[in-house]
């Protein structure tokens, strides 16, 4: 059986080829299927968006897919930028200009005021429709100095007390262990592994 993780992100990638390593099944992405269409992100909430992306992927790709939203919520801004943390501040910006943005609004917010959470819902979509999805979360704190060389995304100036570090400080294995992507990941592979014990013909 194979399948699909549809990402065209490539900081997903790096962090998926460690995350659903061991599987029994055959792991493909989207480049490797030459599929080179976005999914347009119109969902109002993360779990909205994977299915989106999943069932999409899915019915192009012919494969169970596996698909993610992701990012960032900001408790003194509303849990902004939430579904638009890839676009908040506006199209085309590279990471570090969007964290910027991010804190240009907090500058009047107290550290400890700024509490934020990663949260990632994970979808997994099989080809006749069935959908699925599995949730993890991580609690943190944004601060106003960029720390650390790993990651991608807000993880320079999201600080994990637990950790006393940013997430982009972490290293990639003990990131792979503990953050939101990671756990939501877990959860998803248990139920993966329970459907494919329920499915009697799993080498699509």
């Amino acid at each position: 059986m194979t399948l699909l993780v549809a990402t065209h992100n490539q900081g997903k990638i790096r962090e998926y080829r460690e995350l659903l390593a061991g599987l029994s099944l055959t792991v493909t992405w989207l480049d490797a299927l030459g599929i080179t269409e976005e999914v347009e992100e119109t969902g109002t909430t993360f779990a909205e968006n994977a299915l989106l992306k999943a069932t999409q992927y899915a019915s192009l790709g012919g494969h169970w897919t596996w698909a993610d939203d992701s990012g960032l919520e900001v408790d003194a801004l509303g849990g902004r930028p939430g579904v638009f943390s890839a676009r908040y501040g506006g199209p085309g910006l590279s990471d570090e200009a969007r964290y910027r943005y991010l804190l240009a609004q907090l500058q009047d917010v107290p550290v400890q005021e700024r509490t934020a959470r990663f949260r990632c819902v994970v979808a997994i979509v099989q080809p006749d429709g069935h959908a699925y999805t599995a949730e993890g979360t991580i609690e943190g704190r944004i601060v106003d100095t960029p720390r650390g060389r790993h990651g991608f995304g807000y993880d320079p100036v999201f600080f994990i007390p637990e950790q006393n570090a940013t997430m982009a400080e972490l290293e990639p294995a003990v990131k792979n262990r503990i953050s939101h992507r990671a756990l939501a990941a877990a959860r998803a592979r248990a139920l993966l592994a329970d459907l494919l014990k329920c499915t009697p013909n799993n080498h699509t």
